[in-house]
């Protein structure tokens, strides 16, 4: 598999992304459920949600019974697409800058940098996995900080004080409060 094919993936997401934040019809109110839809589409697309939860749960995945893993992982798919739309339906012609590509094996990592119309810089870095063939995101790297280990430490905290079904207890709650948003 070519090396470009990382980054040409990850940019033709991205550019859908763009694309449907951008489009005014679709910006209206009114239309915020067919937005928020092609949003979950082609992120869910990209996305590996099923690995995401294996790293954010860390050792604890190896608790849950396959009901809890199937119900976890799908609180946390909601809770991460909802999380990301909420984040990128502000676009505001923010450009995307492709920095550099690195393949390892059945790993890649698509370093790119947002540039807001302020002229404001922020680092926003992709880890893929090769499934199948098909490049696969598994975690996003904000400023430097990677969007799982949050969540694993987040997770860790909630799980050694209070057990995995206040954890999941936690995220049916606040998958509800965002829903609303």
């Amino acid at each position: 598999m070519a090396q470009t094919s990382v980054t040409a993936t990850v940019k033709k997401t991205v550019d859908e992304v763009v694309r449907i934040v951008a489009d005014k019809e679709l910006k209206k109110s009114a239309n915020e459920k067919k937005r928020r839809k092609a949003l979950r589409t082609t992120i869910g697309a990209i996305f590996d949600y099923g690995e995401m939860t294996q790293r954010a749960l860390g050792p604890h995945a190896k608790e849950l019974s396959p009901a809890e893993k199937k119900e976890f992982a799908g609180l946390f798919e909601t809770l991460l697409e909802t999380t990301y739309a909420n984040k990128i339906e502000s676009y505001n012609n923010e450009k995307v800058i492709y920095l550099s590509e690195s393949v390892e094996d059945d790993y890649a990592e698509v370093k790119t940098k947002i540039v807001t119309t302020k002229k404001d810089e922020y680092s926003l870095n992709y880890r893929l996995m090769n499934k199948g063939g098909e490049w696969m995101v598994y975690d996003v790297i904000v400023e430097g900080v990677s969007l799982v280990s949050n969540y694993r430490s987040q997770f860790n905290k909630i799980i050694n004080n209070q057990g995995v079904k206040e954890l999941m207890k936690k995220l049916r709650n606040k998958n509800e409060g965002i829903k609303g948003v």
